[in-house]
């Protein structure tokens, strides 16, 4: 999880935010390219078993995500007991926050008021304005037979 704060610290400061400066970020840092160019720029990213991923929105707006935790259904396709993988992820959420928390990038956080819509989308979550992007850290599960992650993003307001 450090390195995703690590990552969030100097995302904060680059500007524009573009999928470029973004991969150039990742390479410098260390991350492994998964594989997945787009429009000549590396998209997916892994380290120390956290992954990270670029999308280019409309508008050549960008969000950077990160899974750092992530639960896959059993070997049934469902989940025997979803309310233990939620708490699961609920805690490991806990211990991301609690890392940011006593990061230097603490201090340039402002709590964000969720939405409507990220309570639909989150099962937990917490948001902030961070450099005039949206970060947001939540427990996120898609589908009922999708995996249950530990999701955060940091993304221009005015793109979800």
């Amino acid at each position: 999880m450090a390195d995703v704060t690590a990552m969030l610290e100097e995302l904060g400061d680059t500007a524009p935010l573009t999928a470029e400066s973004v991969a150039e970020r990742f390479a410098a840092r260390g991350w492994t390219p998964g594989g997945k160019v787009r429009a000549g720029v590396e998209t997916s990213w892994d380290k120390n078993a956290v992954g990270g991923w670029i999308q280019t929105l409309g508008g050549g707006v960008v969000r950077v995500s990160f899974f750092v935790w992530f639960r896959d259904v059993d070997a049934s396709g469902y989940f025997d007991d979803l309310d233990a993988v939620y708490e699961e992820g609920e805690q490991a959420l806990a211990d991301f926050l609690r890392e940011i928390e006593e990061s230097p990038l603490a201090g340039r956080l402002v709590e964000a008021e969720q939405t409507e819509a990220d309570r639909d989308e989150f099962v937990k979550l917490k948001k902030w304005i961070f450099g005039g992007r949206i970060l947001t850290a939540g427990v996120i599960q898609h589908d009922t037979d999708l995996p249950v992650m530990v999701m955060v993003t940091l993304e221009t307001p005015g793109t979800t």
